[in-house]
């Protein structure tokens, strides 16, 4: 008898129509001889309007109470979940994230987990149970309860399936696996079979939306076998797991894009040892994740770098620059926010020359400037103007071999819903 993990997103779960189907399936699962347990986030766009609820009230809401209230949008999910299991003759119970032992650091809103202590699902499995999850949430050792920021459900249900020692962990959307690229974007792109971990983590981080990029770090680093499926139909899903066999002829895996990017240059600060340490260090103590960063020379003692930042952290990242003038020297700080991320990954890439210059051609051919490049083994980033996304991947795709055929096509990829 294996145990699973099955992990229901948003949209699975957007309706009652949909909830029962989900129930349907997991009761299903059930009766094929598989102990569950069930990770869910709140119904729909049911998140989203508490955001909108709280602004309403108070521009900035402060982060603890954001959590207390957020969390009641997965609360109400596993509680009528577990009401559809029972209606088909199932044995269900729900949890918060909390009544499992999901313990985390205190960083309300972009919470850590540090810890699970999962005996209540054990017990709850003993008893024969299917186990329903609130994800996305947890508390502290205060007895604070946390947020793990967007896409924490995907994170919960790889914690949860590593810290009870699951067979296997199913990430369900609305989408039937992953794609070689946004398939709003390329109607041809091509549902891969497996994907390494490695592979998967560069593109989550690179904007694919897919799986959170928390949930692949937990993926690798626990061993947990892992498959993104649609909660919509029976296909087979993407396999996401240490090795995948490589596709001959195929150097890119796949192709990610991120709109939400802004960059910050930094013109004529004083050039002397620190600084840099000093400003990235002040942005890592406001919790600013900074992505691409670029320096240029050195003239007349002063030097100009740039780097990159989401768009929601763009106004505050520049206030701690600018807080830092009193420190050292500082001609300008330069914002822009109308910019992209357009990415490509594959092992392949390792041991293959002239991967790079193909994408700079490429996106040469359409016309755009490259702002900024960033590498790793298996990736190469570029950050660009947004005005011609759409057509650099349509092109990219083609150019790298990434089209699926047209057999493969008649029965190809949905659209997200």
């Amino acid at each position: 008898m294996s145990l699973i993990v099955m992990k229901f997103g948003g949209s699975s779960v957007g309706s009652v129509e949909r909830m029962q189907i989900v129930a349907e399936r997991i009761v299903e699962r059930k009766k094929a001889g598989h102990r569950c347990v069930i990770v869910v986030s709140a119904m729909g766009d049911t998140t989203d309007d508490l955001i909108d609820m709280a602004r309403q009230l108070n521009d900035h809401p402060p982060a603890r109470e954001m959590d207390m209230l957020l969390t009641t949008g997965e609360q109400v999910s596993v509680a009528l979940l577990s009401m559809a299991i029972h209606k088909l003759g199932a044995e269900a119970v729900s949890y918060t994230g909390w009544q499992v032992g999901m313990m985390t650091d205190s960083v309300h809103g972009k919470a850590r987990i540090v810890n699970i202590k999962p005996r209540r699902i054990l017990e709850s499995l003993d008893q024969d149970k299917i186990v329903v999850v609130a994800g996305f949430q947890g508390i502290t050792e205060d007895g604070e309860i946390t947020t793990l920021g967007r896409g924490g459900s995907d994170t919960t249900a790889v914690a949860l399936a590593a810290a009870i020692n699951a067979d296997l962990c199913e990430i369900y959307t609305d989408v039937d696996g992953v794609y070689s690229t946004d398939p709003r974007i390329v109607r041809r792109a091509r549902k891969l079979e497996a994907i390494t971990y490695d592979e998967m983590l560069e593109l989550a981080h690179l904007g694919a939306a897919v799986l959170h990029p928390r949930a692949v770090e937990y993926a690798k680093h626990y061993r947990v076998p892992l498959v993104v499926r649609s909660s919509f139909t029976w296909n087979e899903g993407t396999l996401v797991k240490e090795d995948a066999e490589m596709e001959q002829g195929i150097v890119v895996r796949g192709i990610a894009y991120d709109k939400n990017v802004a960059k910050i240059s930094i013109i004529g600060v004083e050039d002397r040892p620190g600084v840099l340490a000093r400003v990235f260090t002040a942005l890592a103590d406001h919790n600013i994740d900074v992505d691409v960063i670029v320096q240029s020379g050195v003239k007349d003692g002063k030097a100009d770098f740039s780097f990159t930042v989401s768009k929601e952290d763009l106004d505050k990242a520049i206030e701690v620059v600018n807080g830092l003038r009193g420190e050292f020297s500082i001609d300008e700080v330069r914002p822009e926010s109308d910019l992209v991320k357009v990415s490509i990954v594959g092992a392949g890439m390792v041991s293959t020359p002239g991967v790079a210059a193909k994408m700079f051609d490429v996106i040469y051919r359409q016309g755009v400037s490259i702002k900024s490049v960033s590498t790793s083994e298996i990736k190469i980033s570029c950050v660009i103007d947004g005005e011609k996304l759409t057509e650099i991947i349509l092109a990219l795709h083609s150019a790298f071999g990434l089209d699926a055929s047209t057999e493969a096509f008649v029965g190809g990829p949905k659209e997200r819903r």
